[in-house]
């Protein structure tokens, strides 16, 4: 068991743990207040590298919930943070959305679809067979292939839809070239967002749906892990991990109620 009441920071994926599409999820206004009310530090880790922080924000406040730009990191700010480390005033050629374009410009990024240093992959409504026929050829001449994130699918109100590494395979299957991915459960990415907090990892709580990106990212960065079933994952995921989180709830109600009793 975990006590919540006593660790100071909580790293939260947002799809299928805050909200499915534009639903926010049952118990989540209670979380987020718990938070804010006992002085908690969090942060919204998200591998869905489309939208920006400030469209995370301005999304959550339609649904009433009042949350800081600043509490927000998308795997497409750590494919950016990655590139400029790696290469700093590299070009790519970017298939995604504005958080991942507006990620790599403020990065100092710039965007070529003759001859780029890396093809760069995030989930997005202009994926076709066109743009998907120009990377894999840039890929073969020569540029290197990295994905803002490695989720094979996401929840949504109705079922699921395909995410970064579904949409990259093709290029990898056709190029023999195999991805890098910048998104959870990358080291890189938990050790920006432990930093953001300004918490150790014995201090912090890793929440999400997910056994192979958001448990998986906690458990090795040596945090407490929460998987709640309010996304993709149910009790019969576990039966297919040799790893277990530290404990499964429900949703994230389930936090602020465990907190409370143990007061």
């Amino acid at each position: 068991m975990i006590n919540f009441n006593e660790k100071k920071g909580f790293i939260c994926d947002m799809d299928g743990v805050i909200y499915h599409g534009n639903k926010i999820l049952p118990g989540v206004a209670d979380f987020i207040s718990w938070l804010q009310r006992t002085g908690k530090e969090f942060l919204f880790l998200t591998n869905n590298s489309g939208s920006t922080p400030k469209e995370l924000q301005q999304k959550l406040a339609r649904m009433g919930l009042d949350v800081p730009e600043k509490h927000f990191y998308t795997s497409a700010l750590a494919t950016a943070a990655f590139l400029k480390e790696q290469s700093p005033g590299c070009s790519v050629y970017a298939i995604g959305e504005a958080g991942l374009f507006n990620a790599l410009y403020d990065a100092g990024i710039t965007m070529n679809d003759v001859n780029p240093d890396y093809v760069v992959m995030g989930e997005g409504k202009s994926y076709s067979l066109d743009s998907l026929t120009k990377a894999t050829n840039l890929v073969v001449n020569g540029a290197r292939l990295i994905g803002a994130n490695s989720d094979v699918s996401g929840p949504i109100e109705n079922g699921i839809t395909p995410a970064c590494r579904a949409l990259v395979a093709p290029i990898e299957m056709a190029t023999g070239t195999q991805a890098y991915f910048c998104g959870k459960p990358n080291p890189l990415m938990m050790r920006t967002g432990l930093k953001l907090l300004g918490c150790h990892s014995g201090e912090a709580v890793m929440v999400g749906d997910r056994m192979d990106t958001d448990i998986i990212s906690g458990l090795e960065s040596g945090m407490s892990t929460v998987l709640v079933l309010s996304g993709v994952s149910t009790m019969d995921t576990l039966k297919t991990y040799a790893y277990r989180p530290t404990v499964v709830l429900d949703g994230v109600g389930e936090i602020v109620r465990m907190a409370e009793s143990a007061v």
